[in-house]
């Protein structure tokens, strides 16, 4: 299907332009945000495999892939409503929604600011309702304290230095590194398409301002250590898939367990077999027949199963 899918990009009322690939299909639309360190290019396995009664969008977040950058974003709900503007633009009234690691902060920021557009929400090992904390590290790498500035997230010498210098040097090896060994733990993509994710990584230019929004970011109604909790994750009415990898090593059991317990009764949790943080690569067929079966289904499933 690789001959359908569209590269695109469209102009937003706040100046930027994003990116965003278009795969042809029916009238069901499913639209996908993608994570940290990635763009819409990440998504192409899903593009390539998902049922084609699907007509699948995937957005270049502002400063990823083809997007500009032109003003700094400052939390998630920059992105989602950077991603309102797309929809408006695009004319989508109502779709699935799905988003992956950061997207899935994206994405339930989304889905509680504009009920009426979300069919159903799928969350891909998904950053916690509570954001995801980011800590100084020990000479050994263990987490010592939080980080709670914007500044001291781009004084980071643990990981937001290391990274932006790979960025800048384009030093593929190092990104490579650092993937097999957070991400791509089971199987990693062809030799073609993992040059091409690491060529799309270095396109990246919101680094640290991404930390910091995820560092920030709480949509529940507990106080995550830095922020009190806006408590809109109780304004998702809408199913609600939760994605998880039982191997994943970025994002933890306990941060999918606090979205559960925020979203409440409209959500439940799957867990995927022998998976880490990118399903997509680990076993893609698992993931796209988790998905397809909820969106199959006309209640989404049962409230707060969990599957495993």
């Amino acid at each position: 299907m690789e001959h359908r899918i569209h590269l695109k990009t469209v102009g937003l009322g706040n100046g930027e332009t994003l990116g965003y690939r278009e795969r042809e299909g029916g009238n069901e639309t499913l639209l996908l945000i993608h994570g940290n360190m990635t763009s819409s290019r990440h998504w192409d396995v899903l593009l390539e495999q998902m049922d084609e009664k699907y007509h699948i969008i995937a957005v270049d977040l502002r400063g990823f892939g083809l997007s500009t950058y032109h003003r700094p974003i400052d939390s998630m709900k920059d992105f989602a409503d950077d991603l309102k503007l797309v929809v408006n633009a695009l004319d989508l009234p109502s779709f699935y929604l799905m988003g992956w690691s950061m997207g899935g902060a994206v994405a339930m920021q989304f889905a509680a600011d504009h009920p009426g557009s979300v069919r159903k929400l799928i969350l891909l090992a998904p950053a916690s309702t509570r954001g995801y904390p980011f800590y100084r590290l020990d000479a050994q790498g263990k987490p010592v304290d939080r980080l709670k500035t914007k500044a001291e997230i781009v004084n980071d010498p643990g990981k937001t230095i290391p990274v932006l210098q790979a960025y800048a040097e384009k030093n593929k090896d190092f990104l490579r590194m650092m993937w097999n060994s957070l991400i791509y733990t089971r199987r990693q993509p062809s030799d073609e398409r993992y040059e091409a994710y690491l060529e799309d990584m270095c396109t990246q230019r919101n680094l640290a301002d991404v930390y910091h929004a995820l560092n920030t970011f709480n949509i529940s109604s507990e106080n995550n250590g830095l922020e009190p909790g806006s408590g809109a994750a109780r304004r998702i009415q809408v199913p609600t898939l939760v994605l998880w990898g039982e191997n994943d090593r970025i994002v933890t059991e306990q941060m999918v367990q606090e979205i559960i317990q925020d979203i409440g009764t409209h959500a439940q949790l799957v867990y995927l077999k022998n998976c880490g943080h990118s399903p997509l690569i680990d076993d893609c067929s698992q993931l796209i027949q988790q998905v397809t079966r909820f969106l199959n289904t006309e209640s989404g499933g049962n409230s707060n199963d969990e599957i495993r």
